[in-house]
């Protein structure tokens, strides 16, 4: 209002200024009123000079020209004898924006909108724009239901022509809905209707998931879920003849009403295409979802359309249309669906680039693509390279895009954005249990070395049971075929009675050499050959090892020296969606190891795991993971007429991290029995013999692990960050068991409490908690507390673990 008056005086005074004569010549031109603009500048805005003749109408082109340069805000021109006297008041210059009481528009958002609108500290002040804007912040708060919200633009003046800018938001409350009202409903009652509505009246307390505060975007996806659902049961003819929303006088409640027309049911009679079936028409055929006399579904002819359109993009269309044009029967409440196609240019792929890369070379990624450069347009191989680089691990995101080729209509560049992940990690853990107290474990990993796609790593565990360390490399495009090559050397020393395990020393030292060979794309074999010199001491003669030594030949040994060569054979099929956070697909691994004969000691073991996750959101904020391990390892041979048996050192266990959280490491499975008698060289056991239970562990030959975690958004995390940490709620269950073991409970003198069948698999403990999972600069941070709900005897517990650098 201010600047339409001050533009209004300004014309009048223009016209009285130049009414005591029609037009003259002017000897010279005074600006008075400038402060941040140069006269020069000003000057050269104006379309008169010295030495024109002026009249009313030049005078009012002055005006308009200065007013068009957004610097004034107020100009006044007067004839001063032969002279033109303008005086300007210059727009004031911003020196400082604030905003006080938004809530629901964060401040990032409101200095976006004021910088596409040049409303920014050091520019001047617009008061039209800030009316604009001023309006357009008020329509928002209408649209999500505050209809009392006001938004004012305070301006303070300052000296030497500044002021301050500020933005005093009153939002209210949001408009609850009060009422929603359907007219002209048979089919389907209120209620039914309703419940496919995400704003709702009356919401209970408990239904948190619900909402009755009206946003006009939420009511607009309504009534599309609202025509979706009549579709997908027939009602093709299906209308919303209007929709009414009436605000209550004190615009905290809203009334909404929606007038419909069901129309009839139809049935789908056939299904034709049409148009450029590029000799398809066969394939086309076996993507109907219908039968003659099925009810139609909106639904499924979408996903017929996006069905076809899918194996056309395959064959190189990249751009075709599918229209369904439906025929109608209105008489037999029958449709004939009619697809017509138009494929458009077949698109073939000029060059396929890479950004984002900083360390990763060009050839890792590269290496990953099934689009060939050169070809048509695949959309399934590009897909599956967008896939295959997930699965590396080695980026946070993987985008791409298609970008036509300018000049040409047949060309496009393939451009795959990465956003690279650390891939690298320093793994550091801490752990702490009741019996186990605090343990730590240090190493280095990268998976990406140098950027060559290679990994190499060196790790080193040292706490109270264990030194290890080790070496690893691993390049898994060994040759042009795919085919990977990796090798390991380590050291292990392990003290077993430290880590809950019954006493003994274990100190091994080997190397191993694999080979990778990929079957298809999800499918991956590998084979491995290897050594191991392994070095027992201080055996404790408990009855399962004893049983062992004596199948060895030396009942009475306490130590034991074993040099075997080993063959290893795995399967994994990868089918993740990303190699790190997954939200869906699976992942299996079966690996098969056994020692040639010859070996000192003679068996096999064999490991098959898995993860399956199952998206339960569009956009898989909520994923559920299921995972499960199933182990069984024995000895094969004979010995002096004996059965080999499995070495008691490569038994399974359970309890800790990475296999039942919330049970102290290795301490859910079978204990050791010390024999009161002596075992003869058969085996048999002497006079007045008895056992004796310990709460000792000594794990087992067979081993059954399951688990079952709700993936969940994290709480108070931006939508960035969520991408970089998981919260999850978990059930984990797991069975260790032998076997080999025979059940002689009537034999038991002490220790009952800790002794039970050891052979039967149904012995199994349970446990529940929460984790906490990031993705730090460190590598993966894993935080977690559980609690067991089924134990026994003997099994330690360990409510909190905090780990550094591995993840499930």
């Amino acid at each position: 209002m201010a600047i339409k008056r001050i533009l209004l005086t300004s014309l009048l005074v223009a016209s009285t200024a130049a009414s005591g004569a029609d037009q003259f010549v002017v000897q010279d031109i005074n600006v008075e009123g400038l402060q941040r603009v140069a006269l020069g500048a000003a000057l050269l805005k104006m379309p008169v000079r010295v030495g024109d003749t002026v009249d009313s109408q030049d005078v009012s082109d002055i005006i308009k020209a200065l007013y068009s340069s957004g610097n004034f805000e107020d100009i006044q021109v007067y004839r001063d004898g032969d002279a033109l006297l303008v005086k300007v008041k210059e727009r004031p210059t911003i020196a400082s924006i604030a905003f006080s009481g938004n809530q629901a528009i964060k401040e990032e958002q409101l200095q976006q909108n004021l910088d596409a609108s040049d409303i920014r500290v050091g520019e001047s002040l617009d008061r039209t724009t800030l009316s604009q804007i001023e309006k357009g912040l008020e329509d928002f708060y209408y649209s999500v239901g505050k209809y009392n919200a006001s938004v004012k633009a305070v301006v303070t003046p300052l000296p030497r022509n500044r002021a301050d800018l500020k933005f005093v938001f009153a939002e209210g409350v949001s408009a609850k809905i009060q009422q929603i009202n359907f007219i002209g409903n048979e089919v389907f009652d209120d209620e039914e209707l309703e419940s496919r509505f995400d704003l709702n009246a009356d919401v209970s307390w408990w239904n948190f998931l619900s909402d009755d505060k009206y946003q006009k975007q939420v009511l607009a996806g309504d009534i599309e879920s609202l025509r979706s659902y009549y579709l997908n049961r027939g009602y093709l003819k299906f209308k919303i003849d209007s929709t009414q929303v009436a605000i209550s006088p004190d615009k905290k409640g809203v009334y909404i009403t929606l007038v419909l027309d069901e129309g009839k049911p139809y049935t789908v009679e056939g299904v034709k295409f049409s148009g450029e079936l590029i000799g398809k028409e066969a394939e086309f055929q076996q993507l109907v979802p219908f039968e003659n006399g099925d009810i139609y579904n909106g639904s499924q002819v979408t996903s017929l359309e996006e069905n076809v359109k899918k194996v056309l993009g395959e064959a190189g269309y990249a751009y075709p249309q599918v229209r369904t044009v439906p025929e109608f029967d209105d008489e037999k409440q029958e449709v004939v669906l009619n697809l017509h196609i138009e494929t458009g240019k077949r698109i073939y792929v000029r060059d396929i680039r890479f950004t984002g890369n900083m360390l990763t070379k060009d050839e890792v990624l590269r290496r990953e693509m099934r689009q060939m450069e050169g070809s048509w347009l695949n959309s399934k191989s590009i897909e599956t390279g967008k896939t295959r680089l997930n699965r590396t691990g080695f980026f946070e995101s993987v985008d791409v895009q298609t970008v036509r080729v300018p000049g040409t209509d047949d060309q496009v560049d393939l451009v795959y954005k990465v956003k690279e992940a650390n891939s690298g990690s320093v793994n550091f853990g801490i752990g702490y249990g009741t019996e186990s107290g605090v343990s730590f474990q240090v190493g280095l990993q990268q998976d990406n070395f140098a950027g060559t796609g290679n990994r190499v790593g060196i790790s080193a565990t040292t706490n109270d049971y264990q030194q290890n360390v080790s070496l690893e490399y691993r390049d898994p495009y060994w040759n042009l075929d795919g085919v990977s090559l990796g090798g390991k050397v380590f050291y292990n020393k392990f003290e077993a009675s430290d880590a809950g395990i019954v006493d003994y020393t274990n100190e091994s030292y080997g190397s191993s050499l694999t080979w990778g060979f990929p079957y298809d794309e999800l499918n991956f074999l590998e084979m491995g050959v290897g050594y191991t010199h392994t070095k027992i001491e201080n055996l404790d003669p408990y009855v399962q090892v004893q049983q062992f030594l004596c199948n060895l030949g030396d009942c009475d040994a306490t130590n034991l020296q074993a040099d075997d060569f080993d063959l290893t054979l795995t399967w994994t099929r990868n089918n993740l969606n990303r190699g790190y956070f997954p939200t869906a697909g699976s992942h299996q691994r079966f690996t098969y190891t056994m020692t040639v004969p010859g070996s000192d000691v003679q068996y096999f073991k064999m490991r098959y795991d898995t993860r399956q996750y199952f998206p339960l959101t569009k956009k898989h904020e909520f994923t559920l993971l299921l995972r499960g391990r199933l182990g069984y390892g024995n000895g094969y041979g004979q010995t002096d007429g004996a059965d080999n048996l499995y070495p008691f050192y490569e038994n399974f266990y359970a309890g800790g991290f990475t296999t039942l959280r919330g049970f102290g490491s290795n301490s859910a499975g079978p204990k050791a029995i010390y024999d009161e008698g002596s075992l003869s060289a058969s085996g048999s056991s002497g006079n007045n013999s008895g056992y004796i239970a310990t709460d000792d562990s000594v794990g087992g030959n067979a081993t059954a692990l399951a688990s079952a975690e709700l993936i969940v958004p994290t709480p108070f995390a931006s939508d960035e960050m969520q991408s970089q940490i998981r919260t999850s709620i978990f059930y984990d269950m797991a069975s260790v068991w032998d076997t080999e073991f025979d059940d002689n409970s009537s034999d038991v003198l002490y220790g009952q409490r800790y002794y039970y069948d050891y052979s039967d698999p149904t012995n199994y403990r349970s446990s529940y908690g929460a984790a906490l999972q990031w993705m730090s600069p460190m590598g993966p941070l894993v935080f977690a507390v559980a609690k067991p709900i089924k134990k026994y005897d003997g099994d330690d517990e360990e409510f909190f673990t905090f780990t550094i650098g591995r993840t499930f």
